[in-house]
C-alpha cells in the first residue's frame, strides 16, 4: 500500500514537523536527503539515529502523532515495536529511525546521499 502523496506545502509544512519533532526527542545526526528527480517512490528522505529502542519508537509515534494533527492522516509505519530500524513512509518523505550500529550496516547516506550526489545530503543545522 502506498501512503499518500501531497502539496508542495505540505510536503514542506511536514518535513518541518519531522525535523522539529526528531530535534525535540534528542535524535541524532539527523540528516536530509533530497530524493527529487532521483526516485519515484519519495521526495525526501529523513535519516537520524537514536540510542534505544524505547526513544526509536518514541520518536515515531511522536512523529506520527504530529503529523495526523496537520492533517496527513495516511502513513505506513514498520519496525515501531521494539525494533533497531523504525521506518515511516508519508508518500513524499521517508523516515528512517536506527540505532547507530544499524545505521552503519545499511549506510543510506551512502546509498542516496553525499556519495550518489555530493549535495544531495544535507545535514540539518542544530543536529
Amino acid at each position: 500500500m502506498k501512503s499518500q502523496r501531497v502539496s508542495s506545502g505540505l510536503l514542506e509544512q511536514s518535513l518541518a514537523v519531522i525535523l522539529a519533532s526528531l530535534d525535540d526527542d534528542k535524535a541524532e545526526n539527523i540528516v536530509t536527503i533530497d530524493l527529487t528527480g532521483r526516485a519515484s517512490f519519495a521526495d525526501k528522505m529523513v535519516v537520524a539515529t537514536g540510542l534505544a529502542d524505547r526513544q526509536i519508537a518514541a520518536m515515531a509515534q511522536h512523529i506520527e502523532r504530529k503529523l495526523k494533527e496537520i492533517g496527513l492522516k495516511r502513513m505506513i509505519v514498520e519496525g515501531a515495536n521494539g525494533s533497531d530500524w523504525v521506518l515511516l513512509d508519508t508518500g513524499d518523505i521517508i523516515v528512517h529511525l536506527f540505532k547507530p550500529e544499524s545505521r552503519e550496516l545499511y549506510g543510506l547516506e551512502k546509498m542516496w546521499g553525499a556519495e550518489f550526489d555530493d549535495e544531495a545530503a544535507q545535514p540539518v543545522a542544530g543536529a
